[in-house]
Parts: structure tokens; C-alpha cells; sequence
């Protein structure tokens, strides 16, 4: 990353029961990581105490009341805290009601800091949806949670694993459901929001690649008519209007291309065409980043993981990931905006 700015970065603990505390540990003592940015918790004292305990990890913790109070001292690790909690009746790996409302309330206190301009970029832990669940949060998950709470018109679910940057045109939906969501329109404006954001972070006129529904294509409808009567005409539509977009390309060779370097972006027709193909490449480093909100917001792909919860076994690897990927896009958006601004 090029000059000195330090993206002040928000890393939530997620659900208290889960592994989430123990790796927020291990990233916060990632010296690197830790240089790159100006990096604080959103989260619980108490437990973060408890996970370093069974981490074996001597760690100091310094709490704060907002961003500018941290003391971003390596070793030292700056924490704001959402509440009062009985935290001595949470158990590590099992569904909670109060484990629910307090990885809840870390995350409304970033978007709250987030919409407020305190921070640049947020790396979110794993969250337990049947523990939101218990305290009447209706969305599915994160995605959702902040693209509501920050009032944004859309927010675009990309994976970052290497050279790859898959988008994703439907997440949680059932196989069926993300054919019929497969539309022309859909494909467009989708084609057009990547092409934005991709810019606003400094990669001019991408070029994005969209993959096919169908095997083979569908084989001149052979094996279904989708790429026919949506995804072709989608992209001769964005073409005509200037977009560097090429496709539909078939899901078997699409990743191996773009693993290559061939494509600035992938957008993938459904959730687990592109998740496959990403966390069979490498399942530690295949992170998420949500684009379209005011702020950069990352997270890992893993799970709170109750089964190892507790047992000082779980790797950071993967939020420390996410975390530098939201350092390095924080930074790419602030120096186009800086260049916006002189020029």
C-alpha cells in the first residue's frame, strides 16, 4: 500500500459463544496487520479476558468510548464496549439469547461509527443466526443488517481469494429461486453497480466477466435456455453501452481464467457456483467484502464454529485476512477520493 494513511478499522468480536473472541485475539496481535492500519474492538472486555485465558496470551486491554480515544499501541488492545452484559451466564458453543443481542448490538455500534465518518472500515466476525433469531432481528444475516441500517440502495457480496474477485448475483436463496433471478435487468444493473465500485476503489474500466447458468452454456438450449434469453442479451446490452464486460462465459472455466488474471471481476450466477470455486482454491483466505455501503466492510467466510468455541484451536488466519483486505480497499478509496479532490 502506498503512502501513510491508515484506515481506522473496526473488527467486531461477533457472537460471544462462538470462536469469534479467540481470533479477534490472534489478529490484533498480528504486528503486520496491526502496522497497516489504525485498529480497534467493538465488542466485550470480559470475554475477550476469556479467550486470551484459553489462548494462553498475555494481552492488555484499554477501554475506549470512540475511535478517538484509542491508543493504537501494539500489544494493548483498545475495545468499546455496547453495554452492561452478564457475561459470566454465556457458555461457550451453544445458542444463546443474550450471545444473539450482543454480537447484534456490535454490529449496530460500527454502523453507527461508520455512518458517523469515526471509521474507514469495518472486519466483522462470524455471527450465529438462530441467536439473532432469538432477539427479533429479521434480516438473514450481516449483508442485510447493514445494508438496512445504512439505508444503502444496494449492497454487492464480492469474495477476494487471491487474484479472484467473485461477485455474487443472488446469496441465500434456493437453487431454484437463483435461476429465475438470473434476468437480463438483474445481470445489468448488477454489471453496472460492480463496474462502479470496482472504479471508486481505483480499478478503471474493469473487465467483468459474467459467468453462465448452465452446463455448457446450455449448449445452444440443450441443457436450458437461460444464457439465450437473458445472460447473452445482458452483456451485447452493457457492451453497447461501453461497459468492458464479456460473457456469459461456462462456470467449469470461468474461475481457472480469472485465477489467471484474465478478468478484474467474476460475477457468479448463485452463491455456491463462486463459493465452490473460491474455498476449493483456499478456504482461509476466501474473505468477503460488501460494497455500496458509506464504508469498507469485510468479514471472514467461516462460521461461529461452537464445536471448537473455547478450546484455544481456532486459526485467525481468515480474519486477519479480511481485515487486511478491508485495510487495502480503505486505502485504495481514500486515495481516489484524494485524486478526485486535486483534480
Amino acid at each position: 500500500m502506498s503512502g501513510t494513511f491508515k484506515p481506522v478499522t473496526a473488527i467486531t468480536m461477533g457472537d460471544p459463544a462462538g470462536i469469534g473472541p479467540e481470533t479477534v485475539i490472534g489478529t490484533m496481535l498480528d504486528k503486520e496487520l496491526m502496522d497497516s492500519c489504525r485498529a480497534f474492538v467493538i465488542g466485550s472486555i470480559a470475554i475477550l479476558e476469556r479467550a486470551a485465558e484459553v489462548l494462553h496470551k498475555e494481552v492488555k486491554f484499554n477501554k475506549i468510548n470512540d475511535p478517538s480515544e484509542a491508543g493504537y499501541e501494539y500489544g494493548v488492545i483498545d475495545v468499546i464496549e455496547t453495554g452492561d452484559y452478564d457475561t459470566d451466564s454465556i457458555k461457550w458453543g451453544e445458542v444463546q439469547e443474550l450471545a444473539g443481542q450482543m454480537a447484534y448490538d456490535f454490529i449496530l455500534k460500527s454502523i453507527e461509527l461508520g455512518k458517523e465518518g469515526k471509521i474507514d472500515a469495518v472486519s466483522t466476525t462470524p455471527i450465529n443466526k438462530q441467536s439473532i433469531k432469538l432477539v427479533g432481528v429479521k434480516e438473514p444475516g450481516h449483508t442485510e443488517i447493514y445494508q438496512n441500517e445504512t439505508d444503502s440502495p444496494y449492497a454487492l457480496t464480492m469474495f477476494s481469494c487471491h487474484k479472484l474477485r467473485v461477485f455474487f448475483l443472488s446469496r441465500h436463496v434456493s437453487l431454484l429461486d437463483a435461476v429465475h433471478y438470473a434476468t437480463k435487468d438483474n445481470v445489468v444493473e448488477y454489471v453496472h453497480w460492480i463496474n462502479r465500485e470496482l472504479q471508486n476503489v481505483g480499478v478503471m474500466n474493469p473487465k467483468i466477466a459474467v459467468a453462465g447458468i448452465n452446463p455448457h452454456n446450455g449448449d445452444n438450449g440443450l441443457f436450458g435456455t437461460e444464457e439465450m434469453t437473458e445472460l447473452f442479451p445482458a452483456v451485447k446490452e452493457l457492451q453497447a453501452e461501453g461497459v468492458n464486460v464479456v460473457g456469459p462465459i461456462p462456470a467449469d472455466s470461468i474461475f481457472m481464467r480469472g485465477k489467471k488474471g484474465e478478468f478484474d471481476a467474476i460475477l457468479s450466477m448463485y452463491h455456491d457456483q463462486g463459493h465452490i470455486a473460491c474455498k476449493t482454491l483456499d478456504f482461509d483466505k476466501s474473505v468477503t467484502i460488501t460494497w455500496g455501503l458509506p464504508f469498507i466492510r469485510g468479514s471472514v467466510d467461516h462460521g461461529t464454529a461452537f464445536d471448537i468455541a473455547g478450546k484455544g484451536i481456532a486459526s485467525c488466519i481468515s480474519l486477519i485476512e479480511s481485515t487486511k483486505v478491508c485495510v487495502e480497499y480503505a486505502v485504495r478509496r481514500h486515495e481516489m477520493l484524494r485524486e478526485r479532490k486535486i483534480s
